[in-house]
C-alpha cells in the first residue's frame, strides 16, 4: 500500500471532530469544530481543460491511482460534453493544441475519446506584417530544406507535418470527462459553488490545522491534503492562498466568430493553412476547422470589437476579409462607417495590390451568433504553489491570445504537476507540502513567464505602425524566413518540442 494511501486511512480512521463553523483570519482562516469533512488527497476546483487533464493523468498512473480525488465545477459538467454536434456548425471557442499537447492527451488515453471529425489538423502558417508586408511561412518542411538547418533541429522536428490541431474546447472537455469516466474513482461535484475555504483545526486525534477545508453550497466541507486552483484568472483558490497576481489590460478586445470560407483552402483538406496578419490595433487570425469552416480571432480597439459585432453579416465578413487584403488606413475608415462595409470594400479592393494565393480563401458567411469579444489581458501569479495549494491554467497566468498557446500552458501545467505528485507519492512524501511541490513551481513559472514576456513584446512591437520599429521589425522577420536553424528553433518551441 501506498505512503499516501496509509496516511488516508489514518486521518479518516481518526477523523471525529466536526467541522462547519469558520472563524475568518485574514485570507486564510481556521475552522472551528461542527461538521466532519471528507478527507481527500487531491481537491480539484476548476473543471475546465487544465483540471479535466491534471485528474485524468493522476487516474491513469499506476503510481497516483489510488489517491482520493474530488473535483469541484460550478457549472452543469454535462455542458461541456459534445451533444449531437453539427457538421456544420462549431462553437466559437476553439483552441490550437500543439503536437506537444496531444501527445500528453494520448498517454493519458484522452486523445481516443476526442471526436475526430471535429478537429482539424494544419500544417502551415502564413504571418505577415500589415503595415510592410513583410512575412513568414511556418512549415516543417521548409524550416528542413533551408540553407543553415542542423541535422539535429532535423531530428528534434514532429514525425508529421502537422504544426497544431484545431479544436472545439468543448470537444476536448467532452473527451476528458469520457476519460474520467472510463476510469472512475474522482468524487465530482459539479453545479455547486465554493462559499469559503479556511483551514482546519487541530484536535487530539487530527492535526488540519494546514489543511484547506472547502466548504461547498451544498454544505458539505471537503479536506484537501493538495487543493489545486484550476478556477480560471480571478481564482478563489489563489486568493486563499494569499499568493499575488500581477500583470496588464491591454485596452484591446479579443473578437471571435465562426467563418465559412468559399473553398477548403488553397491545398484542400490534404494542407491546411492558417493565417495571421499584424495590424497597428492587433493581430487578426484565421484558423481552419474541418470542410470550409474557421474560427476567427481579431485582437483590436474595444470601440472596434464592439462597432464589428453590431454589424450584418454581409458587412462583418466583408470586414474580416479587408482586414487581410486592405491598408490599415483604408480599414480604419472602413470602421467608421455604420454600415455598408461590404460595398465599400468591393470598391477599394481592386486598386489594392495582394497576392491571394498568400491569404485565405475568401470569407463568405459568418455562423449565426457566433460572434462574440472579451478583454485582453496578461496577468501571472507571484509563484505556482503555497503550503497544501498548487494554481496552474488561467489561476497561474492569462496570456495575450496572438500566439494561441493559453490552453497548451495549461496542458502543459497539468502534465508537471500530475508528474510532481507521482514523484512525491513514490517517495513517501507529502504531496502537499512546500518540499514536494517545489519542482512543479521551479519547471512550469521560468517557461510560462519567459512566454509571457515574449508574447507581451510581440504585442508592443507591432502596435507601432511607422518609423524606424516597422523596418527593424520586418528585417527580423525577412531574416528569420531565410534561416532554418532560427525557424526551426522558434517552431519547435510553439510546438513544445526540445
Amino acid at each position: 500500500m501506498p505512503p499516501s494511501t496509509r496516511l488516508l486511512l489514518r486521518c479518516q480512521r481518526h477523523a471525529r471532530p466536526q467541522y462547519t463553523t469558520l472563524v475568518t483570519v485574514g485570507k486564510r482562516g481556521y475552522a472551528v469544530a461542527s461538521t466532519r469533512p471528507e478527507i481527500y488527497d487531491v481537491v480539484c476546483v476548476g473543471g475546465g481543460p487544465a483540471g479535466l487533464s491534471l485528474l485524468s493523468a493522476l487516474r491513469s498512473s499506476p503510481i497516483t491511482s489510488n489517491l482520493r480525488i474530488a473535483l469541484i465545477e460550478g457549472q452543469d459538467l454535462q455542458r461541456s460534453r459534445l451533444h449531437d454536434a453539427s457538421p456544420s456548425s462549431y462553437s466559437n471557442r476553439c483552441s490550437s493544441l500543439t503536437p506537444a499537447s496531444a501527445a500528453f492527451l494520448k498517454d493519458v488515453g484522452a486523445w481516443q475519446h476526442i471526436d475526430s471529425s471535429r478537429i482539424q489538423p494544419y500544417h502551415e502558417m502564413q504571418v505577415w506584417d500589415g503595415v510592410s508586408g513583410a512575412r513568414i511561412s511556418f512549415d516543417w518542411d521548409s524550416a528542413s530544406a533551408l540553407p543553415f538547418s542542423s541535422p539535429k533541429q532535423n531530428a528534434a522536428s514532429p514525425a508529421s507535418s502537422t504544426i497544431a490541431y484545431m479544436t472545439e474546447n468543448l470537444n476536448l472537455t467532452s473527451a476528458l470527462l469520457a476519460r474520467l469516466d472510463e476510469l472512475g474513482g474522482v468524487s465530482v461535484y459539479d453545479k455547486t459553488r465554493v462559499e469559503d475555504i479556511q483551514l482546519g483545526e487541530e484536535t487530539d486525534n487530527l492535526d488540519l490545522r494546514s489543511w484547506p477545508l472547502i466548504t461547498l453550497s451544498s454544505g458539505k466541507t471537503l479536506a484537501a491534503r493538495l487543493l489545486v486552483g484550476a478556477d480560471g484568472a480571478n481564482s478563489p483558490v489563489r486568493t486563499f492562498a494569499g499568493i499575488d497576481s500581477r500583470g496588464w489590460d491591454y485596452e484591446r478586445h479579443g473578437v471571435v466568430a465562426t467563418v465559412q470560407l468559399d473553398g477548403h483552402g488553397w491545398g484542400g483538406d490534404a494542407v491546411k493553412t492558417a493565417y495571421q496578419r499584424f495590424l497597428p490595433t492587433g493581430p487578426v487570425a484565421l484558423l481552419p476547422l474541418p470542410g470550409a469552416f474557421s474560427t476567427l480571432v481579431w485582437s483590436t480597439l474595444p470601440q472596434h470589437a464592439a462597432h464589428l459585432k453590431t454589424l450584418s453579416p454581409p458587412d462583418f465578413t466583408a470586414m474580416v476579409n479587408a482586414a487581410f487584403r486592405l491598408s490599415p488606413t483604408d480599414l480604419a475608415y472602413m470602421h467608421t462607417l455604420p454600415s455598408g462595409q461590404a460595398s465599400e470594400l468591393a470598391w477599394r479592393e481592386p486598386h489594392t495590390p495582394f497576392d491571394p494565393q498568400h491569404i485565405s480563401q475568401r470569407i463568405t458567411d459568418v455562423q449565426p451568433n457566433s460572434t462574440a469579444s472579451f478583454p485582453l489581458k496578461m496577468r501571472h501569479a507571484a509563484t505556482y504553489t503555497g503550503e497544501r495549494v498548487a494554481l496552474l491554467g488561467d489561476a497561474a497566468h492569462t496570456i495575450h491570445p496572438l500566439a494561441g498557446q493559453g490552453l497548451n500552458q495549461g496542458q502543459g501545467d497539468a502534465a508537471a504537476l500530475a508528474a510532481t505528485i507521482s514523484t512525491a507519492v513514490a517517495a513517501g512524501m507529502d504531496i502537499g507540502s512546500t518540499l514536494a511541490l517545489e519542482s512543479y513551481n521551479a519547471e512550469r513559472y521560468q517557461a510560462n513567464n519567459l512566454l509571457l514576456g515574449v508574447v507581451d513584446k510581440l504585442h508592443k512591437l507591432y502596435s507601432v505602425g511607422s518609423g524606424p520599429v516597422v523596418w527593424g521589425r520586418s528585417w527580423g522577420l525577412r531574416a528569420v524566413d531565410g534561416v532554418g536553424v532560427l525557424k526551426g528553433f522558434f517552431m519547435r518551441r510553439a510546438a513544445g518540442v526540445r
